[in-house]
């Protein structure tokens, strides 16, 4: 049984909404309060019989961050089962409790199974163990798994506790085994708890309790499969009750070394864990000396310098502090936070205390926006937390638009702030980096006109005119987009536009903004690298005091990258077409057989489970969209970024977790492996299922001069030649997560943040699900690799035989490709994608391409093309030379308007 065959059954709980424990999924946090032995509070308000209050606590623990809520009513003065039952009824009757899954723990059977008979979803029992013998414990086994409940196994058995490492590892894999093999329970479900026992005792065999927990963990995660380590946290620093300076820092500590090792998740308060980061160096260096057992007097200086630490008794209060201040310090701070909770209140409450909507928004609002501006451009502060900021911005503004509609008409000369219109430009449908620019300027108080997606150049004008815009910026992500600001560059000029004009976008570059836009437009044209420097863009544009100076220096730095464009010679020396063809990757032909597919033919994924999908999520381009850099899951632990990208990464889980739950997004797909031959240097035929040619895949070649042996590459080359005698096969493929997204995009119409996260989920999603129908391929309808067993690091470091090309990318630019692709597959009828007029896939969420089995199969840029090719490729194509140069303008060796070539 290998440890690959589990990757794909995650722990899956449930309340109202999904949970799901995988091995990227951060520590999940059980909430503890809720438990009549571990918290004096809720036992005497369940005593007294006040469980709306001890209602109150559950809902404190969830709003502290718990994920999962351990109920504990095991006390001898009242009635466990009947407890439990009732206040298990209660949390089903409160939302924001009932959404996250329930814990039953309790010593005694009977509570447990009246607990399973209450709770809905997929809860946890906590626990069984083997210290009433084998019998027993696959006798409540086989009711939790009949109940649908994952459970936690204690290290107990019938000699008692296990209280060293070695009998840790004995019990767990004795229950493991019993578990799997005789009772059949599902190994994911299995959440071991190897014992927490207290540190710092002064007892010589109490010393290793922290270390021998943590190797036992390690143990468990490698050998016993898919199991999870669970732990109550708190019994770590029972030594030192009273103390919560010192308790606080050693559960924060133990966690840490705990994760390390494996831990999975554990009963904490959430609300009072302290940062590991931030406990005083002093205490912590005492703290892992105890827990790591380093020295021999670990346990004697934790207990004096105890006695040095005072217990602040604000702690329990701190959460809520900000409440008691200011209106306008609650509204700033609510902004920096991102806290929505109290925002219509305090803005209503700010409103009847400054007397006019505008005072509100350009006072505290802007006061805190202010400080989000100053944190983000000083690295202090992400991405993620500024677009929180802005749903908290745009929800006060919201509440205040019908006293701002009240005054405007009261006042209709009144000057508005700068505004700045939005658009992706027409043909291209990609605008997650466009809607991150609208948020960071609306943060700083910018008023943003966003048209959206695949907008025309009229279009755009005339909402100009009509919004009175103050600038424009434009989008694109897809290469003939570059064309389209061009345009709607000439039409600026040609209609006496004035304002300045900003562009940004994947494709889009500092050099062919001076070199192609720029000339054409008399007013200001600036390249935005990304949506961190549009403030400062924006505010010199638009400055009364700069804006001359930002446009006379902008001007002359575009002519000189002009001029240096223009007369910098060729480093890179090229050749011509034809040696460009003798050139060729020579394949051993004779002596390869090209793999016969287990099944040819097209074949359609409709409404993949999104939850097969997530296994296979490549996460480092998700932080990078969020203007995250770092490596998954290393950028978790970051120094700098670790923080935000930790919450970033959890909200993503969520909203996961929800699109799973409501089948909000489907996923389509399709696949198609037929015979082919490549008939001429770049040509590759296709055969119908008679084997008769179908069309051609016409695919570029490399012409950069290159060094000896090694050759200029062309996509063809991995197809069996025609004069071969071999028959070859290709593949295609077309996939898409972002069926239901529009109406998502419409439901979270006023959260920014949740926009923005369900898109950026949505592109992985498909990158996934072309990485897993690869893989599928692969290994089961072309069966080239049908033992292949790769982990999804070593997929994302496509380690696998074989590639998937896209058409539009480096090894084939020419994004017309796509037009035969959809008509070979049937992509629009089968999945629902379509094409624009620009070749770009709507949904967004799509990825299409080509699929190569050839071992030496490899990806490849093109670069720089001649006219020589281009001349062929059109002939090939049945284009003229104009039309091919507009859509392979960006790989051009030559200037198309002069004809003349640069050597």
């Amino acid at each position: 049984m290998s440890e690959n065959n589990f990757t794909y059954k995650p722990l899956r709980l449930s309340g109202l909404e999904p949970l799901y424990v995988t091995p990227n999924a951060n520590f999940i946090n059980i909430g503890e309060r809720t438990n009549v032995t571990g918290s004096r509070k809720f036992l005497r308000l369940i005593r007294e019989d006040k469980y709306e209050e001890a209602l109150d606590v559950a809902l404190d623990q969830v709003r502290g961050g718990a994920q999962v809520i351990d109920v504990n009513m095991d006390e001898a003065m009242i009635d466990g089962k009947a407890a439990m039952v009732k206040f298990l009824h209660l949390m089903a009757s409160e939302p924001e409790i009932a959404r996250i899954p329930i814990m039953i723990d309790s010593s005694k059977w009977e509570i447990i199974e009246a607990g399973l008979q209450c709770i809905q979803g997929k809860g946890i029992v906590n626990s069984i163990s083997l210290k009433e013998g084998e019998e027993q414990f696959l006798e409540q086994a086989r009711l939790i798994k009949k109940y649908g409940a994952a459970v936690v196994v204690m290290a107990f058995d019938e000699d008692g506790q296990a209280d060293n490492y070695h009998r840790r590892i004995e019990i767990c894999e004795r229950s493991y085994k019993l578990l799997t093999e005789i009772a059949d329970f599902p190994a994911q479900d299995i959440i071991f708890d190897p014992n927490i026992f207290p540190v710092a005792t002064g007892m010589e065999e109490h010393r290793r309790n922290a270390l021998d927990f943590f190797e036992a963990t390690a143990w468990i995660k490698q050998h016993l499969h898919g199991a999870k380590v669970s732990g109550g946290v708190s019994n770590v620093s029972f030594s030192f009750r009273g103390n919560n300076k010192v308790r606080e820092a050693m559960h924060a500590a133990f966690l840490y070394h705990a994760i390390k090792h494996g831990m999975d998740m554990g009963i904490v308060n959430p609300t009072m864990l302290e940062v590991y980061d931030e406990i005083p160096d002093d205490l912590l260096e005492r703290v892992e000396d105890v827990l790591l057992n380093r020295r021999e007097d670990a346990t004697e200086r934790l207990l004096e310098f105890a006695e040095t630490v005072k217990n602040d008794k604000r702690e329990d209060k701190k959460a809520e502090e900000w409440r008691s201040g200011t209106v306008e310090e609650r509204l700033s701070h609510a902004l920096v936070k991102g806290i929505i909770d109290h925002i219509e209140e305090d803005t209503e409450e700010a409103f009847q205390k400054l007397g006019r909507p505008l005072k509100v928004i350009e006072g505290p609002l802007m006061d805190g926006m202010n400080i989000v501006g100053d944190l983000f451009g000083s690295g202090k502060m992400f991405l993620p937390q500024v677009v929180k900021s802005a749903r908290v911005m745009k929800r006060a503004v919201a509440y205040l638009t019908p006293y701002l509609e009240a005054e405007k008409k009261a006042n209709p000369n009144q000057k508005p702030k700068a505004k700045i219109l939005l658009a992706t430009v027409k043909g291209d449908v990609h605008d997650i980096g466009k809607n991150i620019v609208s948020v960071v300027l609306a943060c700083n108080n910018f008023d943003v006109v966003d048209l959206g997606v695949m907008v025309p150049a009229e279009k755009i004008l005339q909402a100009a005119i009509d919004e009175k815009v103050d600038a424009i910026g434009l989008s694109g992500l897809i290469t003939p987009s570059l064309d389209e600001m061009v345009h709607v560059a000439k039409e600026m000029e040609r209609s006496g536009f004035d304002m300045p004009l900003l562009i940004g976008g994947a494709t889009t570059s500092r050099i062919h903004t001076a070199v192609k836009i720029d000339p054409h437009y008399s007013g200001v044209v600036t390249h935005v690298l990304d949506a961190s420097r549009c403030v400062s863009v924006c505010t010199n544009a638009l400055s009364d005091e700069r804006k001359e100076e930002f446009k006379q220096n902008l001007k002359e730095e575009y002519e000189k990258a002009r001029a240096d464009h223009a007369n910098k010679k060729q480093i890179k020396k090229y050749i011509s077409y034809e040696e460009a063809v003798l050139n060729a990757e020579r394949q051993d032909w004779e002596g390869y057989e090209p793999p016969a597919p287990n099944k040819t033919g097209t074949f359609v994924f409709n409404d993949i489970n999104i939850e097969e999908l997530i296994p296979y999520i490549d996460w480092t381009p998700f932080f990078s969209a969020w203007m995250l850099k770092g490596k998954f899951p290393q950028i978790l632990n970051h120094e700098v970024v670790g923080v935000e990208a930790s919450k970033l990464y959890s909200d993503a889980q969520d909203m996961l977790a929800e699109v799973v739950e409501n089948r909000s997004l489907k996923a389509h797909g399709v696949v198609g492996i037929y015979p082919a031959v490549r008939t001429g240097a770049d040509t590759v035929s296709v055969m119908d299922e008679s084997g008769k040619p179908h069309f051609n895949f016409e695919f570029l070649r490399q012409q950069g001069q290159k060094g000896k042996g090694l050759p200029n590459l062309s996509l063809a080359d991995f197809i069996s030649p025609s004069d071969a005698g071999k028959t070859d096969y290709i593949g295609g493929f077309a996939v898409t997560a972002g069926d239901g997204i529009e109406d998502l995009i419409q439901e979270y119409e006023l959260d920014d943040y949740k926009q923005i996260m369900i898109k950026a989920l949505a592109d992985r999603l498909a990158e996934a699900f072309a990485e897993y129908l690869h893989e599928k391929v692969r290994k089961e309808i072309w069966g080239y690799a049908a033992g292949e067993n790769y982990e999804n690091e070593e997929l994302i470091k496509e380690r696998y035989i074989g590639i998937r090309p896209a058409p539009g990318y480096p090894a084939c630019p020419d994004h017309t490709e796509k037009i035969k692709l959809f008509d070979w597959l049937k992509v629009p009828e089968n999945t629902g994608i379509t094409l624009t007029e620009s070749m770009a896939m709507y949904p967004t969420a799509a990825v299409s391409g080509y699929y190569f089995s050839h071992p030496e199969s490899r990806y490849f840029g093109l670069g720089k093309i001649e006219r020589d090719q281009v001349e062929e490729y059109s002939k090939r194509k049945g284009w003229d030379i104009e039309t091919t140069e507009k859509w392979l303008a960006p790989n051009l060796n030559y200037d198309p308007e002069k004809l003349v070539i640069q050597n």
